[in-house]
């Protein structure tokens, strides 16, 4: 994708992958606007970034990112890149009865937020983005969407969702000034990784500094590719994804 003079919305943006991602826009001299539901850190984030900008925004709440599609095609018609990067993971053993993540409140809100709050910003945004002559959709997946680790099952199944709608909704905009790319991070050291606390037992899920992780997703995401798999990433893609995959959808999306 072209990595400069563009317009950028990075969704999870005020920490972890989601302000690397747009602290690197940000110091190419792209328009940044990171958003999320904790002001005060799209706040703290935007003052250490001068000349970011911040919208609040709440991805599992519908009327929440209504508002901020109506306010910022105000503020920013050019709008040309939406970053799908927020994201939650939670442990859970459904063989655990007495798991207190069992409380349905916390189940809805992963699958709210992992899947359908890409499905409401792709909805919200893609008009405006249709509406500029090269754009891109940017949806953030994961090396778990792969092959999962069962001590996260709905945030696996979550990202392999990702990783599918992806691929159908490139389908559906080829043709169009929308590109669609999937970003799929390894375990990259951020608070979302705080439930990592048993050692990696291979190489390719060994955790990833988060700096060196924005480096190859700068390096990936400035490609011509639209599946960018970044370090650990790689090797989950290549233990999970068999090489029939691609003919065969392919073949029924003929």
């Amino acid at each position: 994708m072209k990595t400069t003079g563009n317009t950028i919305l990075i969704t999870g943006g005020g920490s972890g992958i989601g302000r690397g991602l747009a602290e690197a826009f940000h110091q190419l001299g792209n328009i940044v606007i990171i958003a999320g539901r904790r002001e005060s850190v799209l706040r703290q984030t935007a003052a250490a970034n001068p000349g970011m900008e911040y919208i609040t925004l709440d991805t599992a709440n519908l009327d929440s990112i209504t508002r901020a599609a109506s306010e910022l095609k105000g503020r920013f018609p050019k709008l040309d890149v939406v970053i799908n990067n927020a994201g939650m993971q939670h442990v859970l053993d459904f063989a655990n009865e007495e798991d207190a993540a069992f409380d349905a409140t916390v189940l809805t809100q992963e699958v709210d937020t992992n899947i359908n709050g890409i499905l409401r910003m792709t909805t919200a945004f893609l008009p405006q983005l249709q509406q500029q002559a090269e754009a891109t959709l940017i949806n953030v997946s994961s090396g778990l969407a792969f092959v999962p680790m069962a001590r996260y099952p709905v945030y696996c199944a979550t990202k392999a969702f990702v990783h599918s709608f992806t691929m159908s909704l490139r389908r559906q905009l080829a043709g169009t000034s929308v590109k669609v790319l999937e970003l799929a991070p390894p375990w990259v050291k951020t608070d979302l990784d705080a439930a990592h606390t048993a050692p990696a037992a291979h190489e390719g899920m060994s955790p990833m500094p988060l700096d060196a992780f924005i480096t190859a997703a700068m390096e990936e995401l400035a490609s011509d590719e639209v599946e960018l798999k970044v370090a650990g990433a790689k090797y989950l893609y290549a233990g999970g994804i068999s090489e029939k995959l691609y003919p065969t959808f392919e073949q029924i999306n003929h």
